[in-house]
């Protein structure tokens, strides 16, 4: 079976939707062998290279790259006998499909319906227009959470017999033991304290980095500080003036995925899963999340977990995790002085976040894929 990819963010973007694409590709690689693969790309990437075994198509020279993702790009799926289309983020071609060609898009959450004040309007209006289309014309979609089935359901009234939930897993790696002596160059590097709160992801409102750092300020029992990874702007900028307001400078480290080169650069999952080793806990209380991928890199690597009781986090964590009221800072505060000082319960909650990352192995998410594309080709 010859199965297209939308690949730009495969090859042009190394958080959440990259990450999707590049971890489902090497599990169908791995748990699907007898699939041909086509990653059709925007243009040529610079750090990110075709798998061995899979086909790179790029669009010909002086083609603008969105004419060729919207519209030229199909004109080659008859050409290279493709059995089925997945768009892996969200959308999927305007132009009109080949006959015979089954269409499958991901579609990973639509926030933006619930929380329209953290995106702008026309950004809106993009996102509402393209994952509707895809919707509507896909053969299938693969919603990442139940979470994300049941805003399709309730927003788009998309047909409830056309939705599959097929959860996402994250990069081996998390999954992998520990690497001392990558950990130890880690923390030389970064001057990383020896015990430590951990935040993963975008520095955005919705996140809700902000009230960790209150909590920070208010609990004043809490003695582990705060390692960030994440980049951000205007709601980066809200933080660190409560930090200088509240003189928390010292309290908090901002690390970006940029700024050590490699081999020690946190765009290898290799060197990001060991500094989540190098942590005491994760603290991921975001507001609204379709799949919080940072809860399962934490579970998979044996970190305890303190998130959201909202959205999908529940489905990640099971009862493995300390759930918290995102929008009430005491209880976050709570959870997070718990984990400090209840030994006891830091290591229930790592033997049962690892059982729990067990149901998301890269294994036990690519075979449900597997499986829709073999429902539309019989």
């Amino acid at each position: 079976m010859r199965i297209g990819f939308d690949a730009k963010r495969f090859y042009h973007n190394h958080t959440g939707l990259g990450n999707y694409s590049r971890t489902l590709v090497s599990g169908l690689q791995r748990y699907a062998p007898g699939y041909e693969l086509f990653l059709y790309n925007t243009k040529a990437a610079i750090n990110i290279t075709t798998p061995q075994g899979a086909t790179e198509v790029l669009p010909p020279s002086q083609m603008p790259a969105a004419w060729w993702r919207s519209f030229a790009q199909v004109r080659q799926w008859s050409r290279q006998g493709l059995d089925v289309y997945h768009g892996l983020s969200n959308e999927l071609p305007l132009a009109s499909f080949p006959t015979g060609i089954k269409t499958v898009v991901t579609v990973h959450d639509i926030i933006y319906e619930r929380y329209p004040h953290h995106y702008g309007r026309y950004e809106t209006l993009m996102h509402r227009a393209k994952i509707k289309n895809a919707c509507r014309r896909a053969d299938v979609v693969i919603a990442i959470s139940a979470q994300t089935k049941a805003d399709l359901l309730e927003f788009y009234k998309v047909p409830e017999e056309k939705i599959k939930v097929c959860y996402q897993s994250c990069n081996e790696a998390f999954y992998a033991p520990s690497d001392a002596q990558q950990m130890e160059e880690l923390k030389k590097v970064f001057k990383l304290p020896r015990e430590f709160f951990l935040y993963v992801g975008s520095i955005t409102e919705r996140k809700n980095l902000l009230r960790i750092v209150q909590a920070m300020g208010q609990e004043k029992r809490l003695q582990w500080p705060l390692v960030v990874i994440g980049k951000g702007k205007k709601y980066f900028n809200q933080v660190q003036a409560f930090l200088q307001q509240h003189q928390l400078q010292d309290r908090v480290k901002f690390l970006s995925y940029e700024e050590v080169q490699p081999p020690l650069s946190l765009n290898k999952p290799q060197v990001l899963a060991a500094l989540y080793h190098c942590a005491a806990a994760l603290v991921y209380p975001s507001l609204f999340e379709g799949w919080g991928i940072p809860v399962l890199e934490a579970h998979a690597a044996g970190l305890p977990v303190i998130t959201s009781q909202l959205s999908s986090m529940p489905e990640i964590s099971g009862d493995a995790a300390l759930y918290v009221n995102p929008f009430n800072v005491d209880t976050i505060a709570d959870a997070m002085l718990r984990v400090q000082n209840e030994p006891t319960l830091r290591s229930r909650m790592i033997l049962q976040g690892t059982e729990q990352a067990k149901l998301f192995t890269l294994e036990a998410c690519t075979l449900p894929v597997a499986s829709v594309y073999q429902s539309l080709v019989r």
